[in-house]
Order: C-alpha cells, then sequence, then structure tokens
C-alpha cells in the first residue's frame, strides 16, 4: 500500500512538471532556443544564396532544377520559422514543419554518410565537399536529434509563456 502511494505521489509530482507552470517555461525556453538555431542558420545562408545552393548539391539527393530554388528558399523559411517562434505564434506547427525539416536534415545527412560522400553539412553556412576526415554526420545527427526532441516537445505542449498563441487563447 505504501508503495502505492508513493509511486502515485511520483506521477503525480511528474504531472504538476509537465503540465504545469514549468512546462509553460520550458515551452518557452524550446521554442525560444529553436529560433535561435533557424535564425542562426538563415542569416549564415542568407547573404550568399550561391553557396547555400552549392550545399544542396553537395548532397547529390536533388535534382539539378531544384538545387536552386531549395538553397536560395531554405533561409528565408528558416528564418520565417525563427520569427514565428520568437513570437510564439502557430507554435504547434511551426514546430511540426521544424520537425519534418529535421527529419529531411538527418535523413540527408544519413545519406550522404551511407553513400561515402564527404561533406560539410552546410546547416550554418558553407557546405559542400571535405575531405573525409573534415566530416561531423555523428555529431550532426545528434544535434538535429536534440533540436528534434525540443520541436517534439512544442508539438505536444504548445502553450508557451510570453507567447502570442497565450494571449490569444485568453
Amino acid at each position: 500500500m505504501a508503495s502505492q502511494q508513493a509511486e502515485h505521489d511520483r506521477v503525480s509530482g511528474f504531472r504538476r512538471v509537465v503540465d504545469g507552470p514549468a512546462a509553460e517555461w520550458f515551452g518557452l525556453a524550446a521554442r525560444l532556443g529553436l529560433a535561435v538555431v533557424w535564425g542562426w542558420a538563415g542569416l549564415a545562408k542568407v547573404a550568399d544564396p550561391a553557396e547555400a545552393a552549392q550545399a544542396v548539391r553537395a548532397y547529390e539527393i536533388l535534382p539539378e532544377s531544384l538545387v536552386k530554388p531549395v538553397g536560395w528558399g531554405l533561409p528565408f523559411l528558416e528564418l520565417a520559422l525563427a520569427v514565428l517562434l520568437v513570437l510564439g505564434l502557430g507554435t504547434r506547427v511551426v514546430a511540426v514543419i521544424s520537425a519534418a525539416l529535421l527529419l529531411l536534415f538527418i535523413a540527408g545527412i544519413s545519406s550522404v554518410w551511407a553513400r561515402g560522400i564527404s561533406i560539410d553539412c552546410g546547416c550554418f553556412g558553407g557546405g559542400g565537399a571535405v575531405s573525409e576526415s573534415q566530416t561531423k554526420y555523428v555529431q550532426e545527427i545528434l544535434r538535429d536529434t536534440g533540436f528534434l526532441l525540443l520541436s517534439a516537445w512544442l508539438i505536444l505542449r504548445p502553450r508557451t509563456k510570453l507567447s502570442v498563441d497565450a494571449w490569444l487563447a485568453a
């Protein structure tokens, strides 16, 4: 009986953290953390769209007709996601788009790794062919998986502190 009560108390304490005010503050941190990542990535690439297109080309996945539109458009999508996350506007939708984009990035990095292509991912500018010793596929996949977990939190718990979403719901 005492062990059941202890288990109930432990679950109740966990629920308070996941569903309570702390969850909204963690959501704010997740939202702003993702915003910094998307903003940094977008700003690093927006100034040199040709370099961004070259980074896309290095993956050898897309047909050439899509390389420029993706390379030139991706920085603007990343910046738009950053702005929406800072505002906390459409948080769940933005988190779903973020998660989809991160899954694509993880798949792209995994693909070049599996095919033995040596590139810099170009996630934060640069990109293109590098020597095999300069690849960082494991770190890049782990980093993006961490960002994916933040996105998942926001998909499940989109209500966060200091957001336009919360203001509109009030």
